[in-house]
């Protein structure tokens, strides 16, 4: 008995050594990898995939979004507006913060008017009429000139007049019709046929008479704004609807320079600045008279000046006259002292 007790714990022994090899073989052998969804659910395809637009970097908003701060990645779900591709969102201007890893969607893009604008441009809306927009045939697209009528008020306007304002300004919208509703069909034909839409006709129904607008859109550069507002406060705005291949324009070197109505500093010394332009023209702003007098106010009032300087410049100095003009009902005097 006593023996085969023996036998038996050599055998457990042995077998303890077994296994503990064993166990030793197994620790020694990579991990298998995590079950797929196949393998935890034979038989089952596999769950799909689309591509997906995702930034690479966090992108600022109102900045335009570069090729190689976004790449495409396969994801389990399709958002909304997502973009499949990097050349369909290189370019385009997200309205807030987009993180890093984030999804681009077409929700999160800029769009409207503000982007058929071109550097240098804005939109300004003026009122409009029948008569101001050529019997309501004007389109978004069209081009037109501006021009704007004064009545003689016996102050600033001596004299009625009517003159070109602005030349082959480009009309983004009108009334209810603009450049960004247009369908994809008809925004291709407008890009083809440098901003008139004569390839396709605008209305589907040709019976449609077209609704009176309140309000014309126009593409303005920014440091016309000025001359265009103050003529539509001061007189009668009319536009004249001109062939888009008409490309013929105004030689400026014609004509004298509107004065601005502030007066820039001066330049530091050993330093030369050239004419005001731009958005710093459209900061210095116009004067009535100038506009009405086409300069020859700002003329008068140098000559006025014994030193040559004009009123508002540093370095100044009071005229040796000054006129005072006396109004009595429809009587008008002017008294010298």
């Amino acid at each position: 008995m006593l023996r085969f007790s023996k036998i038996i714990a050599v055998v457990l022994v042995l077998l303890a050594m077994a296994l503990g090899v064993y166990a030793w073989m197994l620790s020694r052998q990579p991990a298998p990898p995590p079950p797929t969804a196949a393998s935890t659910a034979p038989g089952k395809p596999a769950e799909p995939t689309w591509p997906v637009v995702v930034a690479t970097k966090p992108l600022p908003a109102g900045q335009p979004i570069a090729a190689d701060a976004v790449r495409v990645v396969q994801l389990t779900v399709n958002p909304a507006g997502a973009f499949q591709s990097v050349a369909a969102v290189t370019g385009k201007v997200p309205v807030l913060d987009l993180g890093e890893g984030s999804p681009l969607l077409a929700g999160q893009m800029a769009t409207g008017l503000a982007l058929k604008l071109e550097a240098g441009e804005r939109a300004v809306a003026v009122k409009a009429d029948e008569v101001l927009g050529v019997g309501n045939n004007v389109r978004p697209g069209d081009y037109v000139d501006v021009f704007f009528t004064l009545k003689a008020d016996g102050k600033d306007v001596d004299r009625s007049q009517t003159r070109l304002l602005m030349a082959r300004k480009r009309v983004l919208a009108y009334g209810q019709d603009s450049l960004d509703a247009l369908p994809p069909d008809e925004s291709a034909a407008d890009g083809a046929s440098g901003g008139s839409l004569m390839a396709k006709p605008r209305n589907s129904n040709t019976n449609r008479r077209p609704a009176q607008a309140r309000t014309v859109v126009l593409a303005v550069p920014v440091d016309d704004v000025n001359r265009l507002t103050l003529a539509e406060a001061s007189g009668s705005l009319l536009l004249a609807l001109r062939n888009p291949t008409d490309t013929s324009e105004p030689d400026p070197t014609l004509f004298a320079q509107l004065p601005p109505a502030l007066q820039p500093l001066p330049p530091k010394p050993g330093t030369t600045r050239g004419p005001l332009t731009g958005i710093d023209r459209a900061v210095a702003g116009l004067a009535r008279p100038d506009l009405v007098a086409g300069g020859a106010a700002n003329v008068r009032r140098t000559a006025a000046s014994p030193t040559g300087r004009v009123a508002g410049q540093p370095g100044a100095q009071r005229p040796a006259r000054t006129e005072v003009e006396i109004i009595r009902g429809d009587r008008r005097d002017t008294v010298h002292y």
